[in-house]
């Protein structure tokens, strides 16, 4: 079993929008050395299967298919082999 650690961004041809808000406000705060805001998300979940690149390619079919738009977002994961860690 693999834990999939994934992490999605907005390309960066495209406006960030919540980026810029969030910017703004930093600079409210007197944070003014705070530039180029970019928000995403990261999503975490296990992948049942003992085979890495079975499992890689599952990771990127998930991402690619439902959760991202890979018209606006770029995605980047890690694979964690949970199986490691219980002969420890």
């Amino acid at each position: 079993m693999f834990r999939a650690q994934v992490i999605i961004k907005r390309k960066p041809s495209i406006l960030d929008p919540q980026g810029k808000a969030v910017e703004k406000g930093a600079q409210h705060l007197g944070l003014t050395n705070i530039k180029n805001t970019r928000i995403g998300k990261y999503i975490e979940f296990d992948v049942i299967s003992n085979n890495r690149e079975e499992a890689e390619k599952e990771v990127n079919e998930y991402c690619s298919k439902l959760l991202s738009n890979p018209i606006m977002e770029d995605y980047q994961f890690n694979l964690i082999d949970l199986n490691s860690y219980d002969n420890k």
